[in-house]
């Protein structure tokens, strides 16, 4: 998979953070106080923002300030929209992992009569 720079990952984001709030590119735009056309061209990669336009934008759209940069992946849970990356998959995986352990060891201490279901 090719890998993205910062300004195509800001962009990219910004977008899909805009459109999860059903703000149209005007909407947006004037909440931040910045041109449609200066919108567009953030969202398209071909500008950059200012610490204090980050934290308007981020406000604006209700996400943390590093969102803009993670470049992965989304799900629905909880019938909202949730994005992630790899290494939240794997640390999820990983406390997951150890949770149904934990679970089965404390269920077969429970219930000793209880033995593992085996294909037959």
């Amino acid at each position: 998979m090719k890998s993205m720079d910062v300004k195509s990952t800001f962009g990219k984001n910004l977008k899909l953070y805009r459109k999860a709030k059903k703000l149209s590119q005007g909407q947006l735009s004037e909440k931040v106080d910045i041109s449609v056309k200066h919108l567009s061209a953030l969202e398209r990669g071909l500008a950059f923002v200012s610490a204090d336009l980050l934290e308007k934008l981020a406000s604006s759209v209700e996400i943390p300030v590093f969102c803009f940069f993670v470049n992965d992946k989304k799900v629905i849970y909880n019938e909202k929209e949730v994005f992630y990356n790899d290494t939240m998959v794997e640390t999820m995986d990983k406390i997951i992992e150890k949770h149904l352990s934990q679970a089965i060891n404390e269920f077969a201490l429970k219930f000793p009569q209880t033995r593992p279901i085996t294909d037959t």
